[in-house]
């Protein structure tokens, strides 16, 4: 569809954004299962994984596939901590 609105939106999220979130974890996708709706990512940052879900329209926009290096980006009002 060239000139449609999903194109021009892609190619927009494809650039640097600039966003408020201070805590971004880099890592690797280490699994992705896409649904009918949603699409459950798991990617590992150093010893830890990270799970998170997202439309599954976003991840196809996204190209996500395991194997991919991506950020995880957290923007939380609140932080719980347990001692461990």
């Amino acid at each position: 569809m060239p000139g449609s609105g999903l194109n021009r939106r892609a190619a927009f999220y494809n650039e640097r954004m600039t966003i408020s979130a201070r805590n971004k974890l880099r890592g690797k996708i280490e699994d992705i299962q896409l649904g009918d709706v949603m699409a459950h990512i798991v990617v590992r940052v150093g010893d830890n994984l990270i799970e998170s879900v997202i439309t599954r329209r976003s991840a196809e926009d996204l190209k996500l596939k395991k194997g991919d290096s991506v950020s995880a980006v957290v923007k939380a009002t609140e932080v719980m901590i347990e001692k461990s």
